[in-house]
C-alpha cells in the first residue's frame, strides 16, 4: 500500500478555471507537513512468510558475503507464503502488505500515523461539506472504466436541478476537468505527481477554492487505482466503485478493500455485454460476498440505460444532504457564512 510507500504526494498541484490563489499562510487552515515518503525503519529489516508454516527469523548478513544485500546488522526475514503452486503471497503478514527494509511492526505504525492524519482532514472536510448542505461522492475505479462519461452524462441529466462542481483527481494533464468544464458544471484539475490517490489534505485545499450550494453536489474523480484511494477517506458521503464489464467479474475478490469501502458498485458499459465475457451475477454475487450491503447500479452513461437509477440516487442524496444541513447547529451554519464571504472577498472561486 502507498502509505507506507512514498509515493510523491509532494509533487501534487491544484489548477481549474476560475480557482482563486490560495489564502496566505498565516490563513492556511489546511497548512501542514504531510509526511508521506516515511523515514525508513531504524528496525532494519524485510519480512517475508516461510512456505505453509510461517516464521520469523534473523539472518546475518556476515555469514555469507552474497547475502549481504544492504540490510543493516542482524535484519529481520520473513519469508512469503508460498509454494510451487500457488505462488507467493506477501499478504499474510500483520500489516498485509511487504515493504522490504522494513519490519511489520514498523508498516503498521506508519500507516496508522498517515491515515490518522488523513482522517483529522476528512473530519473538517465533512463539517464543511455538511454545514453547506453539499452530498460529496468520491468515484473510484480503474483506469477507463467510463467515471468521466458517467460525470459528463450526469451533468449534462442533473444541472438544471442541481448545483453540481467537480473535483478531478488525475497523475498529469488536464484533460477530463475541461471535458467536464465543457459538460457544462465547474471542475477544478488535482495532479498528483506520482502519487497513485488523492488525500484528505488535497481536497480540503481544493474545497477552498470551490463554492459549495445547499442541495448540491460534489463528484471527486479520484485517480484510476483500485488499490490505494480505498484506505484514504476524502470526507466524502460515499465512495462509488465504478467496475466495466470489459475488466472481469472477479475483480471485488482481487480488490477487496476497495469493495468494502464503497457503498455502491456502479457496473457500467453494461451495452457492451453482448461482445463480452463477463458473468453479472457471478460480479455481483462477488461483490456482495465482499460487502454484503453493497448496492449494485447497472448501466451504460453512452447508451443510457440504466441512467435514470444512478441519477435518482444521486438527486436523494443530495436532498438528503440538504434537510440535514438544515438541522445542523447555529455554530456550524455561521461557519459557512464566513466562508462564503471569505471566498467573495478573496476572488471569485469556483
Amino acid at each position: 500500500m502507498c502509505t507506507v510507500c512514498g509515493c510523491g504526494q509532494d509533487s501534487a498541484s491544484v489548477a481549474g478555471a476560475g480557482a482563486r490563489p490560495s489564502r496566505g499562510e498565516d490563513e492556511q487552515e489546511h497548512r501542514h507537513t504531510h509526511p508521506h515518503a516515511p523515514q525508513r525503519d531504524s528496525g532494519c529489516g524485510h519480512l517475508h512468510d516461510h512456505g505453509e508454516h510461517g516464521h520469523d527469523h534473523r539472518h546475518d548478513p556476515s555469514h555469507d558475503p552474497e547475502n549481504d544485500h544492504g540490510h543493516c546488522p542482524d535484519p529481520v526475514h520473513t519469508h512469503a507464503r508460498g509454494n510451487r503452486e500457488r505462488g507467493l503471497h506477501y499478504g499474510a503478514g500483520l500489516a498485509g502488505v511487504h515493504v522490504a527494509g522494513l519490519s511489520q511492526e514498523r508498516i503498521v505504525q506508519i500507516e496508522q500515523d498517515i491515515l490518522g492524519k488523513n482522517d483529522g482532514f476528512a473530519a473538517r472536510n465533512r463539517e464543511v461539506l455538511a454545514a453547506h448542505g453539499t452530498f460529496a461522492l468520491n468515484l473510484v475505479s480503474s483506469p477507463g472504466s467510463g467515471k468521466t462519461m458517467l460525470l459528463v452524462r450526469s451533468i449534462e441529466a442533473l444541472r438544471a436541478r442541481l448545483a453540481i462542481a467537480v473535483i478531478e483527481g488525475d497523475q498529469q494533464t488536464s484533460n477530463d476537468a475541461e471535458r467536464i468544464r465543457a459538460a457544462g458544471a465547474p471542475a477544478l484539475q488535482i495532479n498528483t505527481g506520482k502519487g497513485c490517490h488523492l488525500d484528505a489534505h488535497m481536497v480540503g485545499h481544493a474545497l477552498d477554492r470551490i463554492r459549495l450550494a445547499k442541495g448540491g453536489v460534489l463528484f471527486i474523480e479520484n485517480v484510476g487505482n483500485l488499490v490505494c484511494p480505498a484506505a484514504f477517506d476524502l470526507g466524502e458521503a460515499h465512495k462509488v466503485a465504478i467496475l466495466s464489464v470489459t475488466e472481469g467479474e472477479d475483480k471485488p475478490l482481487k480488490y477487496p478493500d476497495m469493495f468494502q469501502a464503497a457503498s455502491v458498485m456502479v457496473l457500467s458499459k453494461i451495452d457492451l455485454l453482448p461482445h463480452v465475457e463477463f458473468d453479472v451475477a457471478a460480479c455481483v454475487a462477488a461483490a456482495r460476498r465482499v460487502n454484503p450491503a453493497i448496492e449494485v447500479i447497472q448501466l451504460s452513461a453512452r447508451t443510457g440505460q440504466g441512467m435514470p437509477e444512478w441519477l435518482a440516487w444521486v438527486e436523494a442524496g443530495a436532498r438528503a444532504a440538504a434537510v440535514a444541513r438544515d438541522d445542523e447547529p447555529a455554530t456550524l451554519r455561521a461557519r459557512v457564512a464566513g466562508r462564503e464571504a471569505g471566498l467573495a472577498n478573496g476572488g471569485e472561486g469556483l
